[in-house]
């Protein structure tokens, strides 16, 4: 029988325990967010440890959006769904689901694994959060250009896996020069690994000032205002779509260095990681698309797909 105090309450010891481990919120500023008060945030914590939700990570088995996550499921035909707390407080939301990501991962992948990654903010914080973590000897393998960009960010030896990465720019200065450097046999030794890959990991771009494609100067803005006007919502690994998940195709993704989307589709467990408002109609346009069969976003974002 469904009891709505003990899942209220379960529902919020789960919640407390991720702003509290992972956000690394003080008890007091978690009790003014959710108003309640620090001695209760303190009660719940000390339950969360006691019942097992926190252990070395917060325990996905006691999913506090299980029924949310099923609908997302339903609705995209997706194979799973991992959502967390939404944080209106938080500095970024990409970090927050980077960490949520790194958790998925670390929980599903094996030793010896060779694990795709696309390129982006998200997923560029979600490598350095395997690599700094990981216990277990795995390989990333790039699915577009631009090396440093995948590359730890941090000075350390602590980086626990092999990098393959594609060796040329994301965007080429012309689709002759884009063809001839996928010819070259270094490019292709990678992209060649791709289909061993037990898993894929790709962010989702939105169309709008924050996207990591125009900060970080690989797409100019009278082209990515072209885009936009073309149709564009978003980008999956570099590639614009449109509101039903269609390749936009411009003269733009002729210079790409990146795998096709037609192949991104075609290879097991990939898992999409993008939450956030200005990331909505990117994200439902990715899944209507059907290039991944994971999501990990937030609550907040999750819900909104939804009710779309």
């Amino acid at each position: 029988m469904f009891d709505a105090t003990t899942d209220y309450e379960k529902n919020l010891m789960i919640k407390i325990a991720w702003y509290y481990y992972m956000e690394n919120m003080t008890q007091q500023a978690i009790a003014d967010q959710l108003n309640i008060t620090r001695m209760r945030v303190i009660k719940l914590l000390e339950k969360a440890r006691q019942t097992g939700v926190v252990q070395f990570r917060i325990s996905s088995s006691l999913d506090f959006r299980r029924d949310l996550e099923t609908k997302l499921m339903e609705k995209y035909h997706l194979r799973d769904c991992y959502t967390v707390p939404t944080n209106p407080n938080a500095v970024s939301t990409n970090d927050t689901i980077a960490r949520a990501a790194s958790i998925y991962i670390a929980d599903h992948v094996r030793e010896n694994s060779y694990i795709n990654f696309g390129y982006g903010d998200t997923t560029s914080k979600t490598i350095e959060y395997l690599a700094k973590n990981l216990e277990t000897a795995v390989s990333f393998v790039s699915l577009t250009g631009g090396v440093g960009y995948y590359l730890p960010k941090s000075e350390s030896n602590i980086f626990n896996a092999k990098l393959y990465l594609i060796p040329s720019p994301i965007i080429m200065s012309s689709e002759q020069m884009a063809d001839a450097i996928k010819q070259e046999s270094s490019v292709q030794e990678v992209t060649n690994m791709i289909r061993l890959a037990s898993m894929t990991v790709v962010g989702i771009g939105s169309m709008d000032d924050s996207a990591t494609i125009v900060k970080s100067s690989i797409l100019n803005p009278s082209d990515f205002r072209l885009l936009a006007m073309k149709g564009a919502v978003g980008d999956v690994i570099c590639h614009f779509i449109d509101k039903d998940g269609n390749l936009v195709d411009t003269e733009v993704d002729s210079r790409l260095v990146s795998v096709p989307l037609s192949t991104l589709k075609e290879l097991e467990n990939v898992i999409g990681v993008a939450a956030g408002k200005h990331k909505l109609h990117a994200i439902h346009a990715a899944l209507m698309g059907g290039y991944m069969d994971i999501l990990i976003t937030d609550e907040e974002t999750a819900e909104q797909l939804c009710q779309i």
